[in-house]
C-alpha cells in the first residue's frame, strides 16, 4: 500500500509521526506521506517539523516516509501561494482538501488546486466536467478515499475520471491507526467505487509514480 494522504497530531490526527509511520510499516505499507492540515496560520510550523521528524527516522525504517502537507479550507485565491510555500518548506507531496460534499469548502477550491499544480486533489466531491478536463490537461491526480463521509462521492469521482482519462489514486486520509488499510482493502474500495478490476493496477501505478517523483526531490 502506498498512502499519500495521512495526518499526525501536528494537525488533527491521533499519532505522532514516528508512531504513524511505524504502524503503517507494521501492516505492510510500502510508503506513507504525512500531509497534515495547513493554511497560512501554521504552514511554517507544521511542514518543517514533518520534514525534521522523517529525516531523523531515515535509516531506521523499512518503508518510504514522505513529508507533505494538505492545504485545507484556505480561500481559493491564496491556494497557489500556499502550494508554493509548502514546497519551499520541504513538502514533497502537496494535497489540497477538495470540495467534499460533507464540509463547506469554498467553491472554486478544486479549480484553484489544479491551477496551482498540487500533486493530489483530495475528495473533490461532485467535481465539474470543466475541472476534470483541466485536471487531465495539468496531470493532477484525483483521490479515491477510504475516509468515512468523504468517500460518499467516490463513485462520481471514479466514473467521471475514468470517462475523461484523469489519473486517480487511492488514499486513506488517516487520522487514527484504525484508518490505515491493506492493499486488499484498497482493492475492495476501488471495486466498490465502480472501477473495473482490470483498471485497478493503473491506479496503484499512479500512486507509485507520485511516490517516485517525491523521492527524486531528495
Amino acid at each position: 500500500m502506498i498512502d499519500l494522504h495521512t495526518h499526525s497530531l501536528l494537525s488533527d490526527g491521533e499519532l505522532i509521526p514516528s508512531e504513524l509511520i511505524r504502524r503503517a510499516e507494521a501492516i505492510g505499507y510500502k510508503a506513507i506521506a504525512i500531509t497534515d492540515h495547513v493554511d497560512s496560520s501554521n504552514i511554517d510550523f507544521v511542514v518543517p517539523r514533518i520534514v525534521s521528524a522523517i529525516k531523523k527516522l531515515s535509516g531506521f525504517i523499512s518503508i518510504e516516509a514522505i513529508p507533505g502537507a494538505e492545504i485545507t479550507h484556505a480561500p481559493p485565491q491564496i491556494i497557489p501561494d500556499l502550494v508554493k510555500e509548502a514546497r519551499l518548506l520541504g513538502a514533497k507531496i502537496v494535497v489540497v482538501h477538495g470540495e467534499t460534499i460533507i464540509e463547506p469548502v469554498a467553491s472554486g477550491t478544486n479549480r484553484a488546486a489544479i491551477e496551482a499544480n498540487a500533486d493530489i486533489l483530495a475528495h473533490p466531491g461532485i467535481i465539474s466536467v470543466e475541472d476534470l478536463l483541466f485536471a487531465k490537461e495539468k496531470g493532477i491526480t484525483l483521490e479515491i478515499t477510504s475516509r468515512n463521509g468523504h468517500s460518499l462521492s467516490n463513485g462520481h469521482v471514479a466514473k467521471e475520471a475514468m470517462r475523461f482519462g484523469v489519473p486517480l489514486c487511492i488514499n486513506t486520509d488517516a487520522h487514527s491507526p484504525s484508518d490505515l488499510i491493506t492493499r486488499e482493502t484498497a482493492i475492495s474500495i476501488l471495486l466498490a467505487s465502480g472501477i473495473e478490476e482490470n483498471r485497478i493496477g493503473s491506479i496503484f501505478e499512479n500512486s507509485k509514480a507520485l511516490m517516485e517523483k517525491a523521492l527524486r526531490m531528495d
